[in-house]
This record gives structure tokens, sequence and C-alpha cells, in this order.
């Protein structure tokens, strides 16, 4: 056998460069990339390797390594999970901060190879710096963390377990069904040691995504539920994009006249024009979408994970004799909800679905025109949530005196009148029908699936299986990366921009520009809507300085100048007070070849709700607050309409 002698991070390197994915006849290099961060740990084993030969990878310099992690995330889930990026860190803290983003792609089913250094497998010179021990257990280090959030978990103690380790990462990183975050743990020793390897785990090894055929029983069972079903609703879910099946399910849709719902993940698979589209399902539904799905007697869930936000908490299909048939490559997500199982490629099953549906007769569903109306009471409640403009005191009269006090003195002291519909509906119609849009956190995820309208396929990018604040920013990086010629934005709140926004510094290095649009509202206003929503004050999740006189945090709004801050980074930056000022600074941004901020301030209490959505959330049972007995009281009330399994 022939073998050439590298150090367990040369090998590494080799071999990543030799791996290469292919998707309906066309093959690409698996791996883009590698985001850095260098500390002891790696610096002089994977840095070594990389400087000395990193082949076709293209190495980025992260700046926190859960940001670096975020961003290969993006780049992978724009990709449609047909390319990624690795990530390694430094051991200790390094290696920690990458747990956050390790979660956030497991959650989503996305693919992304973490490498994060380890403490010596020696055990020689321990305790070394940044090495946490563990009294009872040296065989535990940080990066057993790892194991919690990843799909597949290995640590290579000895520089010849590299290559079992790295064939299983292989494996799970290019598996539809089982993919998320791979960890390999490296020990800082071991990087460096050296091997005799085969040649031979070297060559060129093609990874393909193959479409799982359906069993003959579970197109039966399957072509029999629509058939007895009268009024059936599919919900597009991330699945129908991976698989590429979208245009086989808006034909299929025309054909039977069945009406299809999206979730976050499968939103912009078909653009919101098509007749039979109704929008975001569930808890951040729009009308048309949850309207239909109260009287729908079968849900077919088409690569979609049914998260609560997509089942409104297992509530919001209500006809009594609702079934459900889920078509998704992962078993354990066809055996959700009870259903009856397809478990298969979703593009396959589809049209295996139609050949044998079209060969029994011609099946009609019962919908008529409800579609339509759907639609256009949608639309109309649309142009609506646009058009709304601050009027000043009662302003909201449905809603508790309380918030149109936050309203009075958020547009005073910001010297604003822009609320968040409004915003958003300045967007639609100003940014490119191409743009991609990007999100992860706060309120903004449920006014964009409810308001926003994909013109293009793939243009909605919105993370809300981890619901990740700091997703934002740092994907729009590898979104960008993914998608050069298109113009990328970042959708983001004030409170995600501040706990993470890192990448905005390499986009600027990288000379890859992003557009990031701040929506500033002085507050985590998703969660102060849930607080005050059920009976509680807003304490604790708006920005204020601390009031000597009460000793709490409700004193006057902290100011931010959030666009001084990003011209600093090298960005070009707008501030926005007015609906002509956003118009203004979103036309300018497009001329400008560097990444750009547009700092609006957008009052609080202004985003939407209702819709006939729900959500499960744990209010006390017992409180000397009225306003939270009542609440619980009608959740409960709520819980029993909901499917307990």
């Amino acid at each position: 056998m022939e073998t050439v002698r590298l150090t367990m991070a040369q090998a590494l390197v080799r071999f990543l460069n030799a791996q290469y994915i292919e998707f309906d006849g066309e093959q690409n290099p698996m791996f883009k990339g590698m985001f850095t961060i260098f500390g002891h740990g790696n610096v002089l084993g994977i840095g070594q390797a990389l400087e000395e030969d990193k082949g076709h990878l293209i190495v980025h310099q992260g700046k926190n390594e859960q940001g670096m992690g975020l961003a290969a995330m993006g780049y992978a889930k724009q990709k449609l999970r047909r390319q990624m990026y690795a990530c390694t860190s430094s051991i200790g803290p390094g290696a920690a901060n990458m747990v956050t983003s390790a979660a956030c792609a497991t959650a989503n089913r996305i693919p992304v190879l973490f490498l994060p250094g380890d403490q010596f497998a020696s055990r020689q010179p321990d305790p070394v710096l940044q090495q946490v021990e563990r009294f009872n257990d040296f065989t535990i280090t940080v990066n057993d963390a790892f194991k919690a959030v990843s799909m597949y978990w290995d640590r290579v103690s000895r520089p010849e377990q590299l290559m079992t380790a790295m064939i299983n990462a292989m494996r799970v990183l290019s598996d539809p069904a089982d993919t998320g975050a791979v960890t390999i743990a490296l020990p800082q020793d071991v990087e460096g040691e050296a091997f005799d390897y085969p040649l031979s785990f070297f060559d060129k090894r093609v990874h393909r995504i193959e479409r799982r055929p359906p069993t003959p029983e579970m197109i039966k069972d399957a072509v029999a539920a629509i058939r007895k079903a009268k009024k059936p609703l599919m919900i597009c879910g991330g699945g129908v994009r991976y698989s590429g099946a979208a245009e086989v399910m808006a034909k299929f849709a025309e054909k039977y006249n069945i009406p299809f719902c999206e979730t976050q993940a499968g939103k912009s698979a078909v653009p919101h024009t098509h007749p039979m589209n109704v929008g975001g399902v569930g808890t951040t539904g729009n009308l048309a979408a949850n309207t239909l799905a109260e009287d729908a007697d079968l849900i077919i869930g088409i690569g979609t994970r049914y998260s609560d936000f997509t089942t409104a908490s297992k509530w919001v299909y209500k006809n009594k004799d609702v079934k459900y048939l889920n078509i998704n490559v992962a078993s354990f997500d066809s055996y959700k909800m009870d259903g009856i199982r397809v478990t298969a490629d979703a593009k396959v099953a589809l049209e295996e679905i139609e050949k044998e549906l079209s060969n029994g007769g011609n099946y009609k569903t019962t919908w008529n025109d409800d579609i339509a109306k759907a639609r256009s009471a949608w639309d109309k409640e649309l142009a609506r949530l646009y058009a709304i403009e601050y009027s000043g005191e009662g302003f909201v009269p449905e809603i508790a005196n309380q918030r149109d006090e936050i309203l009075g003195e958020f547009a005073k002291q910001f010297n604003t009148n822009l609320t968040q519909t409004q915003v958003i509906g300045i967007l639609d119609k100003n940014l490119d029908e191409d743009a991609i849009v990007v999100g992860a956190a706060g309120s903004l995820p449920g006014d964009l699936q409810r308001m926003w309208r994909a013109k293009k396929e793939d243009t909605y990018h919105m993370e809300y299986g981890f619901s990740n604040m700091g997703y934002e920013i740092n994907a729009a990086l590898g979104v960008k990366i993914a998608n050069p010629n298109q113009e990328v934005y970042a959708l983001v709140g004030d409170g995600s921009y501040l706990m993470l926004h890192s990448e905005l510094i390499t986009s600027i290095q990288e000379g890859v520009k992003i557009n990031v649009v701040l929506f500033d509202n002085a507050s985590f206003g998703c969660i102060n809507n849930l607080q005050m929503d059920h009976g509680q004050g807003n304490f604790g999740t708006e920005t204020r300085h601390r009031n000597p006189e009460t000793g709490l945090l409700d004193g006057p709004f902290i100011e931010v100048d959030y666009a001084k801050s990003a011209e600093a980074y090298g960005c070009v930056t707008y501030k926005v007070h007015t609906a002509q000022q956003l118009v203004d600074a979103l036309e300018d941004a497009k001329k400008q070849s560097r990444s750009t901020l547009i700092d609006i301030k957008v009052l609080p209490k202004t985003m939407t709700d209702g819709y006939k959505g729900f959500w499960h959330v744990g209010v006390a049972q017992v409180a000397k607050n009225d306003k939270i007995v009542s609440s619980r009281t009608k959740m409960e009330v709520e819980l029993k309409k909901a499917r307990k399994y």
C-alpha cells in the first residue's frame, strides 16, 4: 500500500479538498472553504497545514467563533445544503463559542463541519491555558459540550483515527435525512503528529445526495388519503426547497386545486403570486392561510418538521376529522402528528403520488373560490398594514394605555413616526425582486412570514428553527458569498444587532457587500409583547437607563447611534426617521460597493399580531397580578382545543 507521511492536520486539509457532492448529476467541491479563528490549539496544527497547502479551500478570518459558524450555516442553507464550510477554533472559550452555532445548524438540519481545537491527548502538560478540568473525569473537555448539539461527534486522539472519523463525518454531512452540525474534536498535540496515511484516503470521493424513493405501499396510502379529502391543504416546508420540488408542488396544487401554505424555511420556494399560495401559516401565519387551515380535512406536510409555530402549538388545524399526510425524507419527521407516512424525497414522492392519483379518475377538491377569497381578503389587510402611519395619542385604541404611552414616549424622544409594518412595506416596494432578505429572531420573523411577498425563488432566508439572535448579519455574509450577484439584506432588530454582528467586519475585510437594515425600537420588542400580552408589565425587556428614584430600568430610553458605530467599521451608513429618508437610503445603498447599514428608528408596539394564531407558552398558574391569572385561564381554555400528540 502506497503511503504519504503527513501530520494529522495536513491530512485533514488534503482530505477535505478531495470531497465532492453530486446532486441530480451536478458535481461540486463539497467544501467551499474554512472559517478560522486561530489560537493555541489550532494555529500550529490546522493553521500550519492551511498555510502550507490549502488547496482550493478559501480561508476566511472570522471575528467571533459563533459568528463565523452562523456565516457557514447561512452559506450552506442558501446553497440548499449542496456545498458547505468548515469552521476551526482554538481550545477552551474559542471552542465553546461555537456550540451555539452548532446547535443552530442542527436545529435547522443544515450541514456545517466544526473542527474545535482540544486539550492535549497525551495529558502531559495538563492543565494547559483555557483547559477546564473535571476532577472526576479527565476524558471530558469543553468539546464534549458539542455532543448535545451535533448530529455526529468524534475526537481524534491518534492521527490514524482521522480516517474513520472523517469518512463518518462525510456520511452525515451529505445525508439529507440526518444532517446538521458535525463536530470533530482535534487535540492540539495530535494535530501536529505524523502518520503514514494510505494515498487512497485522499482519492476523490463523490458523495451523492440520493433521492430516496417511496415504496408502492406509501404511495397507495397517500393517494387513498387524498381521494377521501374534500379540502386538503399542503404545507410547503424547507424540504421542498432542498429537494428542488417547488415546480412539481406548484403544478400539483394547480391541477388538483389544492392550496398550499408556507413555513419559514419553505417561503420563497414558490413566488407569492402563485394563485394557490396562501402564505405563512400557524402562530405567525396570515389571515388567508389560517382561515383555510381551520377547515382543512387533510394536511399534506411536505418537508416540514411541524414546529410549534407551523402548527400553532397543534391548535390551528381545527377540523374534527383532520388527518395528516407527511412527505419527508426523514422518518423522524414523517412520523409526526401520527400521520400517514411517505418517507421519501419530496420531489420524487410528489411525482409518484400525482402519477397514481391521475390514473384513478378525476379527483377534485371542494375549495371552489375559497382560495381566491382568502387571498383577496389578506391582500386588503396587507395593504392596510403597509400604509399604517403613527398618528399620536390613541393610535391603537384596542390595546392597553401603557402601550400607547410607550409609543408616544419613543416617538418624541427619537423623533420618528415610522411603524414596523410601514417600514416592511417600503422595503417590499423598493428592494430588487431578486434581493435576498435574511432574518432570524425577534418580532421581524413573524411580520415577515405574514407580510413579505417573495417575488423570486429562494430569496427569503429565515433561520427559525433555533431563532438565533445574531444569525442575521453573520449569516448574510455566507448568503452573499453563496449568491454574489444578488443584493443581500440582513433585517435585524437592535437586540440581535447588539447580541452579535462580528462578521460585518469580515464583510468589509473580504469586500463582500451586505446591507444591514436595522430596526431600532430600543427593546427586545418581541419578548416585551409576549410578557405584556399575558398580563405582565414591561419588565427588563426595554433598553432604558436605570432610574435612581425607583432603582429600576424604567428611565428614559437609551439612544444608540448605530450608524456611527458601523461607519467606524468602514460601512456606508444612513440614519432614518422618515419614510422618504428610508426610500432614499435604500436607493443609495444599491449603488455602494461595500457593506451598508441603515439605522431606522422604528416605533415599538407596531408589529402584526393575531390572524387566528395561537402559541402555547408557560404562563404562571399563581400570581398576585389578576391579569396574569386571567391570561393563564384563557391559555388553559385554548389548550383543550389543541392536539395532544
